[in-house]
């Protein structure tokens, strides 16, 4: 057996809920701006939304992202859609709500986030980053943006 399927097989197992491609699941929780939780079959399950990264705790427009997360989604009932990767216990995902808008393209077209391009290559999501710069919008309008991957490497 590969490496990969015996992590996922541990993970599946860890957490005790297996996902299909796509579901739907009731938003429980609003961790920050980049994590939510989902219940899913009663069983909690925490997303990581996928192609963003949005400002860690203590940066500018952290709060405002995971209000803007909560004040979209918290409480209602979500599309999920996954490729099956999960990495710290929580499954990387787009969030659909409202009619088939997608809370990860929200939080880049606000400035509340960051397109993740370490792990990401979604050329729709770097468009919007690149229009949310030009526009200065949220984190944007700040003149010396650092980037959350940047802050986490810095001593504390």
């Amino acid at each position: 057996m590969h490496l990969k399927t015996i992590l996922l097989f541990l993970l599946v197992t860890l957490t005790g809920v297996k996902v299909p491609k796509e579901f739907n699941a009731r938003v429980i929780g609003v961790v920050d701006g980049d994590t939510v939780k989902v219940l899913y079959q009663n069983k909690p399950i925490y997303i990581r939304l996928e192609h963003i990264d949005c400002p860690e705790k203590g940066q500018p427009f952290s709060t405002k992202a995971k209000q803007f997360v909560s004040n979209k989604i918290f409480g209602k009932t979500v599309k999920i859609i996954n490729k099956g990767k999960w990495h710290w216990n929580r499954l990387i995902a787009e969030i659909y709500f409202d009619n088939h808008k997608n809370i990860n393209k929200n939080l880049i077209e606000e400035g509340l986030a960051m397109h993740f391009k370490k792990y990401s290559k979604n050329k729709e999501y770097a468009l919007l980053e690149v229009k949310a710069k030009q526009l200065k919008i949220g984190m944007w309008s700040l003149p010396n943006v650092i980037t959350p991957w940047q802050y986490r490497k810095q001593p504390k």
